[in-house]
């Protein structure tokens, strides 16, 4: 009995080590060598273009959210990294990271709102219930998978972000953890929920820049080397 149950957990891990998504490594510079067709939506569009070796974004959407960039990605375990600056006053930069909702669909996993004094993070996982506590009310299960959006807001945590100065954001995932940070040692907080541990998709950066608009660099994306302490 005792090699039965050994035999199954070897199984289960070997299935879910197939199905997770192989990791695909990225570094965009916004050079000579950019690649549009890494990203979902048409660059150059209305809103954004490359411009002097960076991303750039500005104005209004016309709709209900800002102007948004979408970036495809695949990997289970990454680390994502990139730069941003500010060009203006006010604003804020809403980054999410997409991913499998452990019920055959997919959706928002992380959403971090780098605000001008400060960081929000909000935790998106999913389930059946349809009277689940965090369930977002507002919104109906998805059409694919059937599951709900569960949404943590967790508190804005003080930063000093006031300075239109170059920003570097890194967040590692690994297993149920993430460890995200802002320029180092300026900002650090690392969190574990099951959803986590699941296959990432795609990255979105939501920008409300103004006329001015928000920059964006030096965007990183790789398989995650070591296992976090």
């Amino acid at each position: 009995m005792k090699y039965t149950f050994i035999f199954i957990a070897v199984l289960l891990s070997a299935i879910q080590a197939a199905d997770a998504p192989k990791p695909i490594s990225i570094h965009e510079t916004f050079g000579v060598d950019f690649n549009a067709k890494r990203f979902i939506a048409p660059i150059p569009n209305k809103n954004t273009e490359v411009r002097d070796g960076v991303l750039w974004t500005r104005g209004a959407s016309g709709g209900k959210y800002p102007p948004m960039v979408y970036l495809s990605v695949e990997g289970k375990d990454l680390t994502i990294s990139f730069r941003y600056r500010h060009l203006g006053d006010g604003g804020m930069l809403w980054f999410f990271v997409d991913g499998d909702d452990g019920f055959g669909s997919e959706d928002h996993m992380l959403r971090v709102t780098l605000l001008r004094e400060g960081v929000h993070l909000e935790v998106d996982a999913h389930s059946k219930d349809e009277h689940h506590p965090l369930r977002q009310k507002t919104r109906p299960a998805d059409k694919v998978s059937g599951a709900y959006r569960l949404n943590e807001h967790l508190p804005i945590e003080k930063v000093d972000l006031t300075l239109n100065d170059w920003r570097e954001v890194k967040l590692v995932f690994h297993g149920e953890q993430v460890s995200l940070s802002i320029d180092g040692n300026l900002w650090n907080k690392t969190l574990r929920r099951a959803n986590f541990n699941a296959g990432k998709r795609k990255l979105l950066w939501m920008q409300n820049g103004g006329e001015k608009g928000i920059e964006i660099d030096d965007v990183h994306v790789h398989a995650t080397s070591t296992k976090p302490s």
